[in-house]
C-alpha cells in the first residue's frame, strides 16, 4: 500500500528548528514499512539527530559561519536570499525512514526536525509518501 499526507508548518524567525516527530507519528497509516518525508521549498531542510539544545544551537552557530555574511553572493541580486539556499545545500530536503508497528522506527535519541532557513513563512509543505502493509 502507498499513501501519501501532507503537514503544513508556519515559522515566525527566519532561522527556525521545529520537532516534527510526534506530528509524523500522528499522520502514519501503515503498520509497517517505509516513510519518504519531503520538504517542498529549498530554503529549509528535513534532518534526523538528537534534540538536545545545545547541539540545536550549535547547528545555528555552525551554518552561520560557513555560509558568512562577509561575502557578497550572486543569487542576492535575484530575492536576496542566497544564504539560505547556500545553507540548504549543506542539508537535505527528505529523509526516508522506517516505520514499525504504526510509528517512526527511531533511535532512543533520534527526532525529525524540520527547519527553516528562510523565514518567516506560512504554509511550508512537508510531504509524506508512506510504503508498506
Amino acid at each position: 500500500m502507498i499513501t501519501k499526507k501532507s503537514l503544513k508548518i508556519s515559522t515566525a524567525k527566519n532561522f527556525e528548528i521545529h520537532d516534527i516527530t510526534s506530528q509524523i507519528n500522528d499522520l502514519i497509516d501503515i503498520n509497517d514499512g517505509i516513510i519518504s518525508i519531503f520538504s517542498k521549498h529549498f530554503p529549509s531542510a528535513i534532518v534526523v539527530n538528537e534534540n538536545e539544545s545545545g547541539l540545536l544551537n550549535d547547528l545555528e552557530f555552525m551554518l552561520d559561519n560557513l555560509v558568512s555574511d562577509k561575502f557578497s553572493y550572486r543569487h542576492d541580486r535575484i530575492d536576496n536570499n542566497a544564504k539560505s539556499h547556500l545553507k540548504s545545500f549543506l542539508l537535505s530536503s527528505s529523509e526516508t525512514l522506517p516505520v514499525k508497528d504504526g510509528r517512526l522506527d527511531l533511535g532512543t535519541w533520534q527526532s525529525v526536525f524540520f527547519i527553516e532557513l528562510d523565514g518567516p513563512r506560512s504554509g511550508r509543505t512537508i510531504t509524506l509518501t508512506m510504503v508498506g502493509e
